[in-house]
């Protein structure tokens, strides 16, 4: 019994995730999450403890289901940074060709939310966003490329990042993102080349 118990809220979660997604924190009422999840305020808060409460395990759970495909996509090609900063931006492009998923990136429009959000889910957005910062650092500065260069690229590389998914709800077409990482990812080159030249040690 308790494991049909755990698979509903398992299954809950996963609808609370998507109301989220698709509407925002603050446009996201009670009464849309208890028709989406199938359980009354009673057994919502009960499950969960609060709506934002609820809105930090869903967030959590989009977190960790991308966060692992981007870990993935990092480590298979760290040895070729340039690969890798596409393969990451890549993992974010299928999501947007995804038809199953909303459109748009859950934790772009949560940090847009941060004004109207809990302090509790505001410090867990900016956790968030430091761990794309941190996995994309690290493949840089294993490149060569020196803290500052890889700090400031890394900055690049998760705003354009977060900015595919805003655009991608604004309508903007596929052959028009794809342009945006191919801009990216040739900055990336230019600056682990210049770094293998020798010249990007002083810049």
């Amino acid at each position: 019994m308790s494991g049909r118990k755990q698979f509903d809220v398992d299954a809950a979660l996963e609808r609370a995730m998507t109301a989220f997604w698709e509407g925002g924190f603050a446009a996201t009422s009670l009464d849309t999450l208890t028709t989406v999840t199938g359980l009354g305020r009673g057994s919502l808060y009960g499950a969960f403890g609060s709506k934002d409460a609820l809105f930090r395990s869903a967030l959590q759970r989009y977190a960790d289901r991308y966060g692992e495909r981007f870990d993935t996509a990092l480590e298979r090609r760290r040895k070729d940074p340039v690969a890798a900063i596409r393969a990451f931006l890549g993992v974010t492009l299928d999501r947007i060709a995804d038809p199953s998923v909303p459109t748009g990136c859950f934790l772009a429009q949560s940090t847009s939310e941060a004004p109207v959000l809990s302090p509790e889910s505001r410090d867990l957005v900016r956790v968030l966003l430091a761990r794309q910062h941190d996995r994309v650092r690290s493949v840089l500065m294993s490149a060569g490329l020196r803290r500052a260069k890889a700090d400031e690229l890394t900055s690049l590389v998760v705003a354009v990042n977060q900015s595919l998914g805003v655009l991608s709800r604004a309508g903007s077409p596929a052959g028009e993102l794809r342009s945006v990482v191919r801009a990216t990812c040739a900055a990336v080159g230019d600056a682990v080349q210049r770094t293998g030249s020798g010249s990007a040690q002083t810049a």
